[in-house]
């Protein structure tokens, strides 16, 4: 697809990972790979990066930064700012700040990272409007808001809010309800982070076989839910299976084929980005889309973890 004439890849690479060590920075993978990871995608036609000033401290941005080099420019970049103190002066300062990590001039598109509702919005789009007025940025974006918060941004800037950047993969289809269709009519990008729903989508994991980084806390992974995911988890692997490739892939192509959607897979290995990227290529067909839908309908998560991790932070705050 395009905006402003220029390219965005639908399939694009999300840098939380680099500088992380919770995803495995540092042991499991380093600069490096994180350099290879960034060269492969571009050879492969990914032109979506996105980054935020959260992810490692800083580190994702100045990683991301030096391995595009003198390519910054050239892609659709993104990253975020942690909106704790919105103020315009503030959302500059930390724009600027990031742009001198990343080793660009501008971004592509800046965006609040989160709600923050304590802060009138008006204040806050009146910092994002003192960055797009001074080029920092070409358009502006918002992080896991509402579709009525969206359209409040949009009325408080004066101008479009280009993108909403939100939880959204199979087992997580809230944006399905609102955010895709206005998307779609207004001429929007949703920006799908988390798509393979943090690897679970990908087939690897089960009741057995749980992760040891940063997905333990997940209410998604107890062994409950990863045997209810198996009915969905067995339909990506059929239906893959008639088009030789993975349960991810198959994953990614179904969020892909929802017209304003554009995918941010993260990625610790070469081998990684180069499948998610091919999943730009295959095309599921109106039944097959139906038969996710179904399988993807039939799971009810078991929320009594989420439910009692809640319970333990808020005792923890008293």
């Amino acid at each position: 697809m395009e905006v402003d004439g220029r390219r965005v890849s639908v399939i694009g690479l999300g840098c939380w990972q680099f500088g992380t060590r919770g995803w495995g920075y540092g042991t499991v993978f380093g600069e490096r790979e994180a350099h290879a990871i960034v060269e492969r995608a571009l050879e492969l036609g990914v032109t979506l990066f996105d980054t935020a000033e959260l992810y490692g401290r800083g580190a994702s941005e100045r990683i991301l930064g030096k391995a595009l080099g003198d390519r910054v420019d050239s892609v659709f970049l993104a990253t975020k700012f942690l909106p704790l103190l919105p103020t315009p002066r503030r959302l500059v300062a930390h724009c600027e700040a990031s742009l001198r990590r990343l080793g660009a001039e501008r971004v592509a598109l800046y965006q609040l990272h989160l709600p923050n509702p304590l802060v009138p919005l008006g204040r806050q789009m009146e910092g994002m409007r003192r960055v797009l007025d001074r080029g920092l940025a070409a358009h502006a974006g918002v992080s896991n808001y509402s579709r009525h918060r969206w359209l409040a941004a949009d009325r408080a800037l004066g101008r479009p809010v280009l993108a909403n950047q939100v939880r959204y993969n199979l087992l997580q289809r809230g944006a399905e309800r609102d955010l895709v269709p206005f998307a779609a009519r207004e001429g929007r990008l949703v920006v799908a982070y988390s798509p393979l729903a943090q690897g679970l989508l990908g087939g690897r994991y089960g009741p057995d076989t749980l992760p040891v980084d940063l997905r333990r806390r997940n209410p998604l992974f107890t062994p409950a839910n990863l045997a209810r995911a198996e009915v969905l988890l067995d339909t990506l692997r059929r239906v893959a299976s008639g088009h030789g490739a993975t349960p991810g892939q198959v994953a990614l192509a179904y969020l892909c084929a929802q017209p304003p959607v554009v995918v941010i897979p993260g990625a610790r290995s070469v081998a990684q980005i180069e499948e998610s990227a091919a999943a730009a290529d295959l095309r599921l067909s109106p039944d097959e889309l139906g038969r996710l839908r179904a399988a993807a309908a039939a799971f009810v998560p078991d929320r009594r973890r989420a439910l009692a991790q809640r319970v333990t932070r808020m005792a923890q705050r008293r």
